[in-house]
């Protein structure tokens, strides 16, 4: 398979790398402190939604009901503790892999972006190595819709110049793929529930497949 685009879009966590593990221990801390049961099935289900779409997920076992306020208050919080677990992050949490993959499309002519619907994006690429990197990165900072809308990659691409119908968009999750598909872009799965979710145009083996694809 050989596609013939001008620009990728990578989400960033479970993509480029990994801080699952962060985002799972602020949650549970969070929820602990509030009574609330919450496991790593739950958290499963918080891949790849904005960080109040995840708190509402959270509360659905609360018998208590919070205020806007106070449910921004919760954000907040959680955020807290997991930006300080994020200091942990370096340039060694990216793979030699994904470094050469990036290099490489870089080298032959790609345009590369991030769209994230995370609002901590740009300190996680500074963490690991990446802050000046790409083209562009579009971020839950840019956007009101989190995925399955298509609102952060449409304004990734519209941030590089390059229409939606020629990125490639590589995605760890089923909402991603459909916020690509919706954008009208290609989409590439790569782990997580994006591989065979019925929605991707083609299943990455791995990141330095995409070598292969285009």
């Amino acid at each position: 398979m050989q596609l013939k685009k001008k620009a990728v879009i990578f989400d960033l966590d479970g993509v480029i790398c990994f801080t699952d593990k962060f985002h799972y221990q602020a949650w549970k801390v969070l929820a602990d402190r509030l009574g609330i049961y919450f496991d790593e099935t739950i958290n499963n289900r918080l891949r790849g939604v904005s960080r109040m779409a995840s708190l509402e997920i959270i509360l659905e076992r609360s018998a208590m009901k919070y205020t806007q306020e106070e449910k921004a208050a919760f954000t907040e919080e959680k955020n807290d503790i997991y930006r300080e677990l994020l200091k942990k992050m370096s340039p060694a949490d990216l793979t030699d892999e994904v470094k050469d993959t990036l290099n490489e499309l870089r080298r032959r002519g790609y345009k590369l972006s991030i769209g994230s619907s995370s609002k901590n994006t740009k300190f996680i690429l500074g963490q690991i190595g990446l802050g000046d990197f790409f083209d562009a990165v579009a971020d839950g900072t840019d956007i009101v819709r989190s995925k399955p809308d298509p609102e952060v990659f449409l304004k990734s691409a519209e941030k590089i110049g390059i229409a939606p119908d020629q990125c490639v968009v590589v995605e760890d999750a089923k909402a991603g793929i459909q916020a690509a598909k919706a954008g009208g872009m290609t989409a590439l799965a790569l782990f997580g529930d994006a591989r065979d979710c019925g929605f991707e145009d083609y299943n990455l083996r791995s990141f330095d497949d995409l070598l292969n694809v285009l």
